[in-house]
């Protein structure tokens, strides 16, 4: 079995999904003859042609609009949006044409459509190139939201995602691109190869959406993250030596709430655990749930652990990020209430 970056393992979903069905066409900006910023759709415009793999105005709102019209007559579009944040001038397509399409055609159409975002913080992009916007999609009926953590992940959820009869936001953390972010450390300091989750199949997979991985058994505290923050968690639980399991939600809607309450239940603790800004995040809509849900076997508060509330710094960027460090003492504090 071959071992990928998150970028190719990205690029492979798409080169696959290409291959098996010529609905499937690719474009944003710069993905065409350039192969995009990130280099994610590199090759595909040389192996499928200028049709299914094309270069796109600089225009979020043109580029989404026209994949939801492709989608309504029977292509599947997997565009990219080159950073998720500058999704914005699209957002009134996405949440009020894509989201209600199934709806309000009474089923007489579908919007079978991914929209590939990187997303999150890591390479010094400024606050224009850094945002991690999930919370503005999984508030919007219609949409799946899917944050891969590992290669393995990103190309099995990005094929399902293609697959999918329904707009599915993919949003993808560009500090795990070229590497597995070693939680021990601020940045990425060592390649996929040899990691176990780089082992990607070659061919067609997929990773069920809806479908959380339970990537660390534990009996102590429960701690419940996707994206990036998956390897953090797991490094300051080594670190502190505190058995925490860790719940990588993998996708964010659907959200699979029996994986997440049936940890709960068996270690009495929960942290919830993102990149994001804290107030608002996704983190509070899943602090309510195992409130709801799991009260009773609480043995104290659902912490949330989050970015900062505060403009996205630049030269900074590493103390804004939930670190080791802040997730370690968090856990620390967790198990001394």
């Amino acid at each position: 079995m071959p071992r990928m970056t998150m970028i190719e393992a990205i690029r492979s979903a798409m080169d696959v999904s290409m291959e098996r069905d010529d609905r499937v066409v690719v474009f944003g900006e710069d993905v065409g003859y350039f192969g995009g910023v990130f280099r994610c759709t590199q090759g595909l415009q040389q192996k499928y042609g200028r049709t299914r793999c094309f270069d796109a105005p600089i225009s979020e709102s043109g580029i989404v609009g026209a994949a939801i019209g492709m989608a309504a007559y029977g292509l599947k579009p997997c565009v990219e949006i080159q950073f998720a944040d500058y999704m914005y001038p699209a957002y009134d397509q996405l949440t009020q044409e894509a989201a209600r399409m199934r709806y309000r055609s009474n089923h007489q159409f579908t919007c079978p459509m991914v929209v590939r975002m990187p997303t999150g913080g890591g390479i010094f992009g400024g606050q224009t190139h850094s945002q991690s916007p999930e919370a503005l999609f999984t508030h919007v009926c219609g949409l799946k939201v899917v944050v891969p953590s590992t290669p393995y992940d990103a190309k099995g959820l990005l094929i399902a995602s293609i697959e999918d009869p329904d707009p599915v936001i993919f949003l993808e953390p560009k500090r795990l691109y070229n590497g597995p972010f070693d939680g021990h450390h601020d940045r990425p300091v060592t390649p996929w190869a040899g990691h176990p989750a780089a082992d990607v199949p070659e061919g067609h997979f997929v990773v069920p959406l809806g479908e959380a991985a339970t990537v660390r058994e534990g009996s102590a505290v429960t701690i419940v993250t996707y994206g990036t923050m998956v390897h953090v968690a797991a490094a300051a639980a080594e670190e502190t030596g505190i058995d925490a399991e860790i719940i990588d939600l993998r996708t964010l809607l659907p959200l699979d709430l029996e994986a997440i309450t049936r940890s709960v239940r068996k270690t009495g603790r929960c942290m919830v655990l993102h990149e994001a800004t804290l107030t608002s995040g996704f983190g509070g809509e899943l602090a309510a749930l195992v409130q709801e849900h799991c009260f009773y076997n609480l043995e104290g508060p659902v912490v949330r652990v989050a970015g900062w509330d505060t403009p996205y710094p630049h030269a900074q960027e590493w103390d804004y990020f939930p670190g080791p460090a802040r997730v370690g003492q968090a856990l620390k504090d967790m198990m001394e209430a």
